[in-house]
């Protein structure tokens, strides 16, 4: 096949959800609303975490980057998808398509770190309440957030310095919704064993070996919840690591899912399918599952509200 580098491409073409062309004006609402609903609804979350005193703990801490990092992500890809679907165009300039690729991967790792994080916080407010605000203090999660940031940096850094040394064949469209690593690799007439070895290590470091913490956190928190006397302190324990439970369940599903166990069956359009769930949707329900199942969420949006309606009147 004919070959062509990076200096000589001008762009790729993505080829978008597999959905008719008589249905786009239906999903272009329907991602519309759910991409407002989701910037919104964390832009919600760190007005209250900045606004509520209350809030200045290193749990919200975390969870005031963790909005920001599930914003920034879906405007990473929605935004693209949205303009496609409207204009009916395809292309996706080649600079472009790398830059939506880097911070893809940048903002994939950082919530992974962040999930990290929160359930290091979780661990030790639960199994060692005594060290707690003094173990958990501001230089610790202020360190914490900025590893996260440079390790994730190194990571997309390194993806996207592999690939832009890649040739491609003149085939050039993607078989998805945004500049998907592994199916740029499938685009590339250059060997790309390096990549994918890089691939497999990068997914260990930024993928296993942080839901391995997450699973040994949580290991503990179980077994120390199993040793509390009360039933009310059993529910008291649980309420306090239950949403991050519920988001980590969700995030690393999806991610686990897709990726590590695909079926043999699974076609393209399942694949893209079961990718919008991972990107889109995610970060959308993350404010529905923190404001609907933390009690000290719905208390601080209930205190603003309150105070809203004082100065109005």
């Amino acid at each position: 096949m004919k070959r062509e580098n990076q200096s000589s491409m001008s762009e790729f073409l993505l080829l978008g959800l597999p959905i008719w062309p008589e249905q786009q004006g239906v999903f272009f609402a329907l991602f519309l609303g759910v991409y407002l609903t989701t910037v919104l609804g964390n832009l919600l979350i760190l007005l209250l975490i900045r606004l509520d005193p209350r809030l200045h703990t290193p749990m919200y801490f975390f969870l005031s980057h963790l909005a920001l990092t599930d914003i920034s992500f879906s405007s990473v890809t929605v935004p693209k998808m949205l303009i496609n679907m409207q204009t009916q165009g395809q292309s996706i300039p080649y600079a472009g398509c790398v830059t939506q690729m880097y911070f893809f991967l940048f903002f994939t790792g950082l919530d992974d770190f962040l999930l990290t994080s929160m359930a290091y916080d979780r661990y030790m407010a639960i199994c060692h309440p005594l060290h707690y605000t003094i173990v958990m203090g501001q230089g610790l999660c202020t360190l914490l957030v900025t590893v996260s940031w440079i390790l994730s940096c190194a990571n997309a850094l390194y993806h996207t310095l592999l690939l832009t040394q890649l040739s491609f064949c003149a085939d050039l469209s993607i078989p998805h919704f945004f500049c998907d690593l592994g199916a740029l690799l499938k685009l590339s007439c250059s060997d790309t064993s390096l990549n994918e070895l890089a691939i497999f290590t990068a997914g260990v470091a930024v993928i296993i070996l942080p839901l391995v913490c997450i699973l040994i956190s949580y290991g503990r928190i179980g077994a120390t919840i199993l040793k509390v006397p009360s039933t009310k302190g059993i529910c008291k324990a649980l309420s306090t690591c239950g949403s991050h439970l519920s988001v980590v369940s969700l995030y690393y599903g999806t991610i686990i899912g897709l990726y590590f166990f695909p079926s043999s069956s699974t076609s393209r359009d399942k694949s893209t399918i079961a990718s919008v769930m991972y990107t889109v949707v995610t970060p959308l329900l993350n404010p529905f599952i923190y404001s609907l199942r933390n009690r000290d969420m719905k208390e601080a949006l209930e205190r603003l509200l309150h105070k809203a309606k004082v100065l109005s009147q």
